[in-house]
């Protein structure tokens, strides 16, 4: 409750005095006086309650760490579940990609199994056709023999070429080694088994035309021919189907051996794979273990190599890491432990600085009563062990509560309060034990006294003056027994309040350690969550280098799969070479195939002229030589033959010759697209490896970012640190200063203390504000920590290439070696603040030298004064004071503990040289590392040199290949850019071929060369890291020797503090020895200081109580105050509910609300004005009753005062209805006033709902508008789309006039081809013009030229079977021969037109030129075109996004706008409330001025009563009475009625300011909202020209590419027409040219055929084009979602960061603070360890002295018991001669007193010695003495030692007599004797503050109660704190059995001053020194 009100009277303390104002305008009743009352009241309440207020902030903040930390485990559990699926995510990636492998892999397995399905159809078509032609074989075959020969020697060729590998390759798929050479290999015989089957199934078909054509020819042919040949064709297929046979086995074979050897290669994969996972594991482990093995394969050395470098640079940040994070908890819990121990301190200093205040009074009080009571020896030394024993339990205690703290959380709590309460229960009994003993002393006296007055009355008259002594003797013991009964009475109290402050304390403590123990166990929780993230980090770090260390495998592999590809590569080019080769050797066939051919027609049209000339001469010779002619004509038969055979040797061998031409071709193209592939794949791989280098890069980059991070980091903690360090120090001296002030001010009273107090509340207030600075500084850090974070980021983010990577490594080397030289720098600073500190502490150390040689001298002096004042005390002074001794012993005691002190000193000023000696050494170290280090950083820096030469050198070759490999590049893409190659030149390709491979094979030598140089700047890197790393270890080894130089310094300070402590004991120790030298001048002072101080005692006893009574009187005040406080804030928060709720509702009636409020408010005054009146009438009354009692008395000056003060009353009472008047008239005005303002708020009602309205419209034509956007926008992305389809379409026809140009071309070629051919047919048709006019012949002629002429035309249908596209020139062949002229004449013509064409057509090139140029500009502009729509587009992007942004800065300006108009209303309000509180205040001024004019009408209306009274008008005075009670009630009706139409006046002005600023608000918003429409109105319209432009500007310019392409087209119709009708005409009518025609046809064909190939390839081209594209934009939006969704990971990772960076820094403060309690903490617990150290080592040494002492008790006790019965019955003779000699010297009167005594020293009986008396006064005494003296003079008398035991006897005895006969005989001034208790050691050394008696009285109890205790009992902090101990010991052991003598002197006959025996000492010896005085 005490915090909660502390809180809240601190919270309170500056809205007081705002809201004061209000309060006592609402209420109208607080007064000035209690305000003040209630801020003075906060003042001292803040004072008491600021330990409750600091503990609910710390656990306010330990709460906020605590959220903080819950908050940081989610985010970390969110990042640990991303980072989770980011591995699913990798894992799935890598599981696609494999089975991507897999599905390659698979579909190379189908094409395989396709490809041998293929080769089993085609062989089962073969069989079938084999079948076939079996069956066909009964029809006549014309096939020639040498065609089966030549066919059959091919095919045993070709099989053993084919036979001729396959046996090496079986050989070679057993062996060891894996190469995809072999499944090339094989996939190229694949390929040629397939061009094999090609060349059988073109055989096969030749073989069904031949039998087709035999079938249709029924030609009888020769048996023996048809029989041979069915033969050899049997013998062929028997060859066929054993090749067949053996081709399938050999397939078979292949198949097996392939399938094997994927086997092989798949099992070897997946070893080779699980070798490397397992060797990479082993590596893993290795690494982990420390252990490494060496490589056991060559090609894993590359890979471990990089592994080892990957691991050592991992190992090498971990390391870092860990030594940072290592720092970083060791920095946190230092600072938390000083934290602790700071906290712990200034609580400790606190409570002892209290109970040293406590403890100092009350030692200045008991030395003032101790030096007040001068010979109370016995009292004194109780109370000084008292004290002693009071200050043993402090030091206990203190001890106790050190130790309390020391312990761990394992201990409850009660059992050190029970011990507490067991060690209080104890010492109140010692105390009851104490009390009990004195009381039991008192009744034991009084009993004596008894016994004592009894015995007198019995001696008789004699005795009368000893008894009246011993009755004043008794008064004086008893007025000493009652002073110190009230002394102990007061001891008590004040123990029992040390008692209750010390629980109280102790209570406290533990509170504070439960406090500290919660705090230390959150911060521990937080350190281990700390450490669980931090190894989360370190598992995520190892996880990403395991993915880094997959990725690097995976691109070893690629590499190996790359060098696999371009060994591929070079093997495919190679087969490329041969097939070229052969290609070129099959056309060079085909040329002399073709150049044969036209030989063989030439020779036949040769013979086919002497044929006719032949039949022309038979014609003519008539029969005359047809035997003849018969025989020519079987020869030419023969010749024919032959020649028709040869002539189908040719056309079989050029058919053969086509179709491995055509073999070769798709070969060709085959190999071309695996080329290309093999580049696609090349390709892929090397941007694989690029991206895959370039990640490497990024993580290289990213972690040395990370890396420099974390130094920045690290040094900023450093520096931090050593900033809380320095700061930490300068607390320890202002603590340590604020100490010294305490200690110097002990001797002020209460107050001062107080003030002291409160300015070190005020100092540690200033601290914490510091600390607060600090933490902002610190926060201020973390933000320009962010900074710079963020910037590294933005950094990191530019930095792609390894210049730039390489310049950061310099750059970073440049930074450590500034790191280095600051580091020196401040080593040096450090050195020379460290000898400047050595030589302050050697100045100080030789002061203290000479400060200890003028404390030796002062010794030496002492001693000499103690020495003389021993001789003067060993002469007798007889007036000597007995206090003396006291003093000496004081000095003695003083000496002692100087001589322990000095001792003390002099072994820690030994020490301290001894830590200045191996301070000095270690800076001789440190400077020796130092240099040491600058010699290994210049080295380091000349490494760097070099290496960044070298690195300069390595980056300008690396860029010159690059170069150098661009350019190659460029030429390997224009070698690949797709060429339309003419049909028939084959050297053209060679060459282009092989300038290719000659390219690629240079672009795979610099892959090499780059690959080397790659490899080279990799090392190069790792070098760099190395020297990097060194240099970082090296930075380490700095900041640890920087840290020990820290520590160093803390030493320093330790030892500077110490020298201080001993400074303040020598200065303590002087002012000792001054005040102690002159003691005997100094008696006379120190009596009057010690009165002096009796009276400050109970002065401050007084103050006391009258600071406790006030102390109580301020608690209940605060109390009550507090009470009044809840009261307002009860009545506040009511208030400010009704405020909420009026300013919540905004309905249209809160006029009339505001109306309400106001009356309420007026009422509410109203009755406290009644209330307020009432007062004052009761006032009045009591008046009135005053003046009747007065005016009932006779008074002769009262009616001239009565008469005066009337007449003042009526005078006011004018002036008040003058002022009645005056408020009338200025209430109609008021009421005026409100009727305007009601009329203008009606008006300005009616304009605020205009204005809303005109908002309204607005909102509808911005949303009107927003939607027009819209729309425009939707239209622009149309038109943007048509464009788009535009582009498609133009490039569509682009494509479409690059196909008509190739076929333009074609035709042009073929035209070329026909032209020149007409020249040809001349000497064909003259002999068919020879033909047409055939003479008469005879019939047997005809018959032959019948034969001859079916002959031809069959030769002519087989001729138009083989050729494919002669349908049309066979049918004009069946023409008529009359219209053979007209076709030579039309060939003419068609010769012209031809002419006329190819000029056309060359126009037409020439038109088709200008036109393609054209269209090139065309295409220019409209890229042009698309150039400008794609910066339109960007434009109209831009301007979407600067509509979206002013959209978005119209609502922030909205917002704004809203947020200022509700400040405004805020403002309006509260000046509204301000000027109604003015009002309110106005009103209440106006009312007390109302109220005082009233006073004085009542005034003026009792005179006027006086006046009536004296003169009898009590009448008047009534209506007096009345009419001013009427006026008062129309005064306060007049004010009520005045306030409220004031109220409603102003709240009306208030309403009409708001109206009007709301409409100047509206007003300005809507010309804002105007200004914006027209602006964005001009812009859409602009933009709407602008592309209504575009658009039709691109629709004319499509209309008119569209107009022209027609036109070309048309064009390209109309001359190809013509030209199929020139070519078909000119078919039609040459027959002549068939076997040219046939060539071209074929030429045709064949181009043909590669146009439809290029047209397919072009389609598949573009096809893969289109894919690749696809691929890319996919790849482009892939990489662009995952960079998108890394950088939003990298931005969320980093906001974590900061958001951790933030926590840890609050945590690290936190800590700090943690750090600064414990290590505060752990200097006390050191001290009070040392103290507890010393005190043991003090008691064990007291213990021994006590055990020692001991044993010479106990061995008195022995000599004692020995001597007491070696003289029991034994007299002394000198004892006896004294007695003797008295007994003569004594007057005869008092001989038989003599007498009786030496009877009893004798041991005879008082009834003897009376008889013997009798018998000497009848006899005389000579007779009995010579018979006594000769009885007795053989005896020897000895010496009777006397021993006085603990226990009194009441026995009379010869010693009280012959103390009687000494004090009659001599009464000297015996010197007080030396107390035997003096010669003991004190049990502590006691400080200076002590008194010298106490210690000595002290030593002297303790040594009694070691004595009387067991040596079990021997516990120092349980001994009692006061223990009765009589004066002088007891043994014990003499019992009461002993004899007279050795009883002690009994107290109730003090006859002499008590004398003290040593315990050495006998009685005899003591009896012989008082016989020799």
């Amino acid at each position: 409750m005490s915090s909660w009100l502390g809180g809240l009277g601190s919270g309170l303390g500056q809205s007081l005095g705002q809201v004061g104002g209000s309060l006592s305008s609402f209420t109208g009743q607080i007064s000035t006086f209690t305000k003040d009352m209630l801020l003075e009241g906060v003042e001292e309440v803040g004072d008491a309650a600021t330990e409750l207020q600091v503990s609910n902030s710390k656990l306010a903040e330990v709460e906020t760490a605590f959220a903080t930390q819950k908050f940081e485990y989610d985010r970390l559990k969110r990042l640990h579940a991303e980072l989770e699926e980011k591995l699913e995510a990798s894992e799935i990636q890598i599981k696609q990609q494999s089975a991507e492998y897999r599905t390659l892999l698979q579909q190379k397995d189908v094409e395989i199994s396709h490809l041998k399905a293929r080769q089993s159809g085609l062989q089962e078509e073969v069989q079938k056709l084999q079948r076939s032609a079996q069956s066909a074989s009964s029809g006549p075959a014309l096939l020639p023999v040498t065609t089966s020969s030549s066919s059959s020697t091919t095919a045993t060729s070709s099989s053993a070429s084919f036979l001729s590998r396959p046996s090496g390759s079986l050989q070679g798929f057993h062996g060891d080694e894996a190469d995809f050479s072999d499944v090339i290999w094989s996939q190229q015989e694949i390929n040629r088994l397939s061009t094999e089957l090609l060349r059988l199934e073109a055989e096969a078909a030749h073989w069904r035309r031949m039998s087709q054509a035999a079938t249709s020819g029924g030609s009888s042919g020769d048996q023996g021919e048809i029989l041979k040949l069915q033969q050899t064709i049997k013998e062929l297929r028997d060859e066929m189907s054993r090749e067949e046979d053996v081709h399938q086995h050999e397939l078979a074979a292949l198949q097996d051996a392939h399938r094997h050897k994927m086997s092989d290669v798949t099992r070897r994969h997946r070893e080779e794979l699980a070798e490397y996972e397992e060797r990479i594991e082993e590596l893993e482990e290795q690494i982990h273990s420390g252990g490494g093995a060496e490589a056991d394969s060559s090609r894993l050395s590359e890979l471990q190599k990089s592994l080892q470098s990957l691991q050592e640079a991992a190992e090498q940040r971990e390391k870092q890491l860990s030594e940072l994070s290592g720092g970083l908890e060791a920095a946190q819990e230092k600072q938390a432990s000083l934290q602790a121990e700071r906290d712990e301190a200034q609580e400790e200093n606190a409570g002892l600085l209290q109970n040293y205040t406590r403890l100092q009074a009350s030692v200045a009080e008991l030395q003032t009563r101790v030096q007040e009571q001068e010979g109370k020896a016995l009292q004194k030394a109780q109370l000084d062990h008292e004290i002693q024993t009071l200050r043993s339990n402090l030091t206990a205690a203190e001890k106790e509560i050190e130790r309390l703290q020391n312990l761990t959380e394992a201990e409850p709590k009660e059992e050190v309060e029970h011990a507490d309460i067991l060690e209080l229960n104890t010492i109140i009994g010692t105390l009851r034990q104490e009390k009990e003993a004195l009381e039991q002393d008192k009744v034991n006296l009084q009993e004596r006294l008894t016994a004592a007055e009894e015995k007198v009355v019995d001696d008789g008259a004699g005795d009368a003056e000893p008894v009246e002594d011993l009755k004043v003797e008794l008064e004086r013991r008893e007025k000493a027994l009652r002073a110190t009964e009230e002394e102990r009475d007061t001891l008590m109290s004040e123990l029992e309040e040390l008692d209750r402050q010390n629980q109280e304390a102790t209570q406290h403590m533990i509170s504070v350690k439960e406090q500290l123990s919660r705090q230390l166990k959150e911060a521990e929780a937080e350190l281990a969550r700390a450490t669980a993230e931090l190894s989360a980090t370190r598992e995520q770090r190892s996880s990403l280098e395991r993915e880094l260390e997959s990725q690097k495998e995976k691109m070893s592999q690629s590499a190996f799969s790359l060098n696999d590809l371009h060994m591929s590569k070079r093997e495919l080019e190679r087969t490329a070479k041969e097939m070229k080769d052969k290609l070129s050797h099959a056309q060079e066939q085909s040329r002399d195939a073709r150049r044969e051919a036209a030989e063989l027609r030439k020779d036949l049209q040769e013979r086919e002229e002497q044929l006719a000339a032949a039949r022309a001469q038979l014609d003519r010779g008539s029969g005359g030589g047809d035997g003849e002619a018969k025989e020519e004509l079987a020869r030419k038969d023969k010749e024919a033959a032959e020649m028709r055979r040869e002539l189908g040797d040719m056309r079989n061998s050029h058919e053969l010759v086509a179709s491995e031409n055509y073999d070769l071709k798709m070969e060709n193209r085959r190999l071309k697209e695996d080329g290309e592939q093999t580049l696609g794949e090349v390709e892929e791989l090397s941007r694989q490896l690029k991206e895959s280098q370039a990640g490497l890069n990024r993580v290289v980059r990213e972690k040395d970012t990370r890396i420099e991070a974390l130094r920045l980091e690290k040094n900023q903690l450093e520096g931090e640190v050593a900033q809380a360090e320095r700061k930490l120090s300068e607390q320890v001296r202002q603590y340590q200063q604020t100490i010294e002030e305490l200690t110097r001010a002990r001797s002020m009273d209460a107050s001062a203390l107080q003030t002291e107090h409160e300015r070190a509340i005020k100092l540690i207030q200033e601290k914490d504000m510091e600390m607060a600075q600090l933490r902002r500084d610190l926060e201020q850090q973390a933000s320009d920590h962010r900074d710079t974070n963020e910037m590294l980021s933005i950094t990191v983010a530019g930095q792609k290439q390894l210049t730039d990577l390489l310049q950061e490594k310099d750059v970073f080397v440049e930074t450590l070696k500034q790191n280095a030289a600051d580091l020196q720098k401040e080593l040096e600073n450090s050195m020379s603040v460290m000898s400047k500190e050595a030589e302050s502490l050697k100045q100080v150390l030789e002061e203290k030298d000479k400060q200890l040689g003028g404390m030796k001298e002062e010794n030496s002096h002492l001693k000499e004064e103690i020495d003389r004042l021993r001789d003067q005390q060993s002469r007798p002074q007889h007036l000597a004071e007995p206090r003396t001794l006291d003093i000496i012993t004081e000095l003695e005691t003083e000496i002692t503990q100087l001589k322990s002190s000095n001792n003390g000193l002099d072994e820690e000023i030994q020490s301290l040289r001894r830590t200045v000696e191996e301070q000095q050494a270690s800076l001789l170290l440190s400077q020796q590392s130092l240099q040491a280090q600058q010699g290994e950083l210049e080295q380091a820096h000349a490494r760097n040199q070099q290496t960044a030469l070298n690195y300069d050198r390595l980056i300008h070759a690396r860029d010159e290949e690059i170069g150098r490999l661009q350019q190659a590049l460029d030429g390997l893409r224009e070698s690949r850019d797709p060429a339309n190659p003419p049909p028939v030149q084959g050297d053209v390709i060679l060459q282009e071929n092989k300038t290719q491979s000659l390219n690629q094979e240079n672009g795979n030598e610099k892959h090499d060369l780059s690959k080397v140089e790659i490899e080279k700047l990799v090392k190069g890197i790792k070098e760099k890291e190395t020297e990097i790393s060194q240099l970082n270890e090296r930075n380490l080894s700095l900041a640890k020797q920087l840290d020990q130089l820290v520590v160093s310094r803390d030493e320093v300070g330790k030892l500077s503090q110490m020298i201080l402590q001993k400074d303040l004991e020598i200065q303590a120790l002087h002012a000792r020895v001054s005040m102690g030298g002159g003691h005997n001048q100094d008696v006379l002072f120190l009596q009057q200081q010690l009165q002096a101080y009796a009276v400050e005692r109970e002065q401050v006893l007084a103050v006391l109580n009258e600071k406790t009574r006030e102390n109580s009187q301020l608690r209940s005040d605060y109390h009550r105050l507090m009470d009044i406080m809840a009261g307002k804030e009860a009545a506040l928060l009511k208030l400010q509910q009704e405020n909420q709720r009026l300013s919540n509702m905004s309905d249209p009636s809160g006029s009339q609300e505001m109306f309400k409020e106001t009356i309420q408010n007026l009422s509410r005054i109203i009755r406290e004005k009644d209330i307020e009146i009432d007062a004052l009438t009761q006032k009045c009354q009591t008046l009135v009753t005053v003046l009747q009692a007065s005016g009932g008395e006779p008074g002769a000056g009262s009616g001239g005062v009565s008469s005066n003060q009337f007449e003042e009353l009526l005078q006011e009472r004018d002036t008040l209805k003058q002022q009645v008047k005056k408020m009338e008239e200025w209430k109609q005005q008021v009421i005026t006033t409100v009727k305007n303002m009601q009329h203008e708020s009606a008006q300005l009602q009616e304009e605020l709902v205009k204005l809303q309205s005109q908002v309204s419209a607005d909102s509808d034509c911005s949303s009107k508008l927003s939607v027009d956007y819209t729309r425009l926008i939707q239209s622009y992305e149309q038109k943007e789309r048509r464009l788009g389809s535009l582009s498609v379409e133009l490039a569509q026809v682009q494509q479409t006039i690059t196909q008509l140009s190739t076929t333009k071309d074609v035709l042009l070629g073929k035209l070329d081809n026909v032209a020149p051919a007409p020249d040809v047919p001349s000497p064909a048709a003259e002999p068919t013009g020879r033909q047409a006019s055939p003479p008469v012949v005879g019939e047997k002629l005809q018959e032959e030229l019948d034969r001859l002429r079916a002959q031809l035309a069959e030769k002519e249908n087989i001729i138009r079977t083989l050729q494919e596209n002669n349908h049309r020139l066979s049918n004009s062949a069946s023409a008529s021969e009359s219209e053979q002229k007209s076709q030579a004449e039309e060939a003419r013509h068609v010769r012209e037109r031809l002419d006329a064409l190819q000029r056309s057509v060359r126009e037409k090139d020439l038109l088709i030129k200008t036109k393609g140029d054209q269209l090139a500009q065309v295409s220019d502009a409209l890229r042009n075109r698309e150039n400008d729509n794609e910066v339109l587009k960007q434009a109209v992007t831009n301007l979407k996004e600067r509509a979206l942004i002013l959209e978005m800065d119209a609502k922030t300006l909205k917002e704004e706008n809203e947020l200022v108009a509700a400040r405004s209303r805020e403002k309006e309000s509260e000046f509204r409330a301000l000027q109604e509180t003015n009002m309110q205040v106005s009103l209440l001024l106006r009312e007390k001025e109302f109220e005082l004019s009233a006073m004085s009408e009542k005034a003026a209306t009792v005179e006027r009563m006086l006046k009536d009274k004296e003169q009898g008008k009590n009448g008047e005075l009534n209506q007096l009475l009345n009419e001013m009670k009427s006026m008062q009630e129309k005064a306060v009706l007049f004010q009520q009625e005045r306030d409220q139409v004031m109220m409603a006046l102003k709240q009306k002005q208030m309403e009409t300011t708001a109206v009007q600023t709301e409409l100047q608000h509206m007003r300005d918003k809507e010309s804002r909202l105007n200004l914006e429409l027209e602006r964005l109105r001009n812009h859409l319209l602009e933009i709407e020209d602008s592309y209504t432009r575009e658009a039709l500007a691109a629709e004319d310019r499509e209309t008119e590419l569209r107009r022209r392409v027609a036109q070309l087209d048309e064009k390209l119709a109309s001359s190809s027409s013509a030209v199929e009708n020139a070519s078909q005409q000119a078919s039609m009518q040459v027959e002549s040219l068939q076997e040219q025609l046939s060539g071209a046809v074929k030429q045709r064909d064949d181009a043909r055929a590669q146009l439809r190939t290029a047209q397919d390839q072009v389609n598949q081209y573009a096809v893969s084009l289109s894919n690749l594209q696809m691929v890319l934009e996919q790849f482009q939006q892939e990489e662009k979602a995952m960079y998108s969704a890394e950088l939003e990971k990298l931005r969320r990772e980093k906001d974590e960061w900061r958001r951790k960076a933030v926590t840890v820094e609050d945590q690290a403060s936190a800590l700090q603070l943690n750090l600064d309690e414990a290590t505060a903490a752990l200097d006390s617990a050191s001290r009070l360890t040392d103290q507890l150290d010393l005190k043991e080592e003090q008691i064990e040494e007291l213990k021994k002295q006590v055990d020692v002492r001991q044993e010479m008790l106990e061995e008195a006790q022995k000599k004692l018991m020995n001597l007491l019965n070696s003289t029991e019955g034994k007299i002394d003779k000198v004892l006896m001669r004294n007695l003797f000699l008295g007994y003569f010297h004594t007057p005869k009167t008092k001989r038989a007193d003599v007498l009786r005594l030496m009877g009893s020293v004798l041991g005879l009986s008082r009834e003897d010695v009376d008889k013997m008396l009798e018998e000497d006064g009848r006899h005389g005494v000579t007779g009995w003495v010579s018979s006594w003296l000769g009885s007795r003079a053989a005896q020897s008398v000895p010496n009777t030692p006397q021993r006085p035991t603990a226990g009194q006897g009441l026995n009379s005895s010869f010693s009280e007599m012959f103390v009687k006969f000494l004090e009659m005989e001599s009464t000297p001034s015996l010197p007080a004797p030396k107390l035997p208790v003096l010669d003991l050691k004190p049990l502590s050394a006691v400080p200076p503050r002590r008194s010298s008696g106490g210690v000595a009285s002290g030593g002297a109890a303790g040594a009694a109660a070691a004595a009387g205790r067991r040596p079990g009992d021997s516990n120092p902090f349980l001994a009692p704190r006061s223990a009765a101990v009589p004066l002088l010991a007891g043994s014990g052991s003499g019992g009461p059995a002993g004899h007279l003598l050795m009883k002690p002197i009994s107290d109730a006959l003090p006859t002499f001053t008590p004398v003290p025996v040593s315990a050495e000492a006998s009685g005899g010896a003591v009896l012989k020194d008082l016989l020799k005085q």
